[in-house]
């Protein structure tokens, strides 16, 4: 049986299945002179580079929703807590 290909492209979207070396990780996530994304280490598809500056412009958008996803749900517990609460007595 032929051994399957490590890496490569499969309908124009990357893979690489090859195992990873710290120095192959650190490069793909900083090219400069490179897009906004690039070619996983590792894996299918693509990643941000972060030489790039829409990439950071990306990952703090990212964070400012979370961030505020996070905030809402806090303040939504909060409220729920508040609530007046019906005691029924028997006598």
């Amino acid at each position: 049986m032929a051994d399957k290909p490590q890496s490569g492209e499969l309908f124009g979207v990357p893979y690489n299945f090859e195992r990873p070396s710290i120095g192959r990780m650190l490069s793909s996530y900083w090219q400069p002179g490179e897009g906004m994304l690039v070619e996983k280490p590792f894996g299918v598809g693509y990643t941000l580079n972060l030489a790039n500056w829409r990439s950071w412009l990306v990952l703090l958008v990212a964070g400012g929703l979370f961030y505020q996803q996070q905030q809402s749900a806090e303040k939504a517990a909060a409220e729920e807590d508040d609530d007046p609460v019906e005691v029924l007595v028997d006598e």
